[in-house]
């Protein structure tokens, strides 16, 4: 992977914090940096949702640093902040699922640990500060596709969450003079992604079952639509948003997707017939609170302001994704 640069000015001078590193978005942009000569990357991350097997691959390289700690906690967040250039904030409790469960332990991380890392940012006199929205925020916007002015009401703790992100970055922008730049993304999916614990993404679910003959539950009647997204898309975005110049770009939310469209069933179809599995059969279930029945990006403005130019469309990184799985396998 990651074998175009998205970015054409040097990572070389560039020390950059990436919480949550431990996680599936964050080792990937962690993987990119490290290929491309960054400086120093800072990982910040307490293993609450992600792997130790993601920060060790990368504990030999001498550009790497990993500091194991809560977001919660800002003295952790301020030594974490310690000489950086740019904070990527990827850390978070994701799952609408468990904030429906866990409203308070969501709250927790999403809101308290987002402004412990921007004001520790602010504290030290960081001005870039790139963070993880959602496409949640939408709520019951019935319109498709999503355009990043025109939001609902959100659906579940999760996505009010990850709204207040947005209503921070934008009142510490002005109050502090930083530079926020946002991302609601669409269903992100790609290597590393695990398809443990019970809150897994649907897709290394499916592809876990599919390659290793388990049953495949579907919730609701699989006729949901999302726009997922593959990883690399993603990692390009964050880099891009990291390094730009353009003074437009700055204290904005963008989608991050393809702008296309699959529903859960055809998401299930792909996936059992790149395992080799093309007669499985999905079990299906009650739908899950607080989803979306569909969902599908914009990305005209990340296009124009970002150059957001997305490499990989869904079926390519899906055959990507289950070759990863398969070799997990192996």
């Amino acid at each position: 992977m990651y074998e175009i640069p998205y970015h054409t000015t040097s990572l070389e001078e560039k020390t950059i914090l990436i919480t949550g590193a431990a996680g599936f978005i964050g080792s990937n942009i962690v993987e990119y940096l490290l290929k491309y000569k960054v400086k120093k990357v800072i990982v910040l991350d307490n293993f609450l949702t992600g792997f130790r097997a993601n920060v060790e691959q990368f504990l030999e390289h001498p550009n790497y640093q990993f500091i194991e700690g809560d977001i919660r906690d800002l003295e952790v967040c301020k030594k974490a902040c310690e000489g950086v250039d740019v904070v990527c904030h990827q850390a978070a409790m994701g799952s609408v699922p468990r904030s429906v469960r866990e409203p308070y332990a969501t709250t927790g991380h999403n809101i308290d640990g987002f402004v412990n890392m921007a004001f520790a940012a602010h504290h030290h006199g960081i001005k870039r500060f790139v963070y993880a929205s959602s496409s949640s925020v939408y709520g019951d916007e019935p319109n498709l596709p999503k355009i990043e002015h025109r939001i609902g009401k959100p659906l579940s703790p999760y996505a009010i969450t990850k709204l207040s992100n947005e209503l921070f970055a934008e009142n510490f922008g002005r109050l502090y003079d930083m530079e926020f730049i946002g991302f609601r993304y669409f269903n992100v999916f790609g290597p590393r992604q695990s398809p443990k614990g019970a809150y897994a993404a649907v897709l290394p679910l499916f592809a876990d079952a599919c390659l290793n003959d388990k049953e495949v539950f579907i919730n609701g009647d699989g006729g949901q639509t999302r726009d997922f997204t593959f990883v690399e898309n993603v990692v390009q975005i964050n880099i891009k948003a990291m390094l730009t110049t353009n003074p437009a770009a700055l204290n904005e939310v963008y989608n991050v997707g393809c702008g296309g469209r699959y529903t859960v069933l055809e998401l299930f179809d792909g996936i059992k017939q790149a395992a080799g599995v093309p007669d499985k059969t999905p079990i299906h279930r009650a739908p899950r609170e607080g989803d979306i029945r569909d969902s599908q990006a914009n990305i005209s403005k990340a296009e124009k302001l970002l150059g957001y130019d997305p490499q990989f469309d869904f079926q390519k990184g899906l055959k990507i994704t289950v070759d990863y799985f398969k070799t997990l396998e192996a």
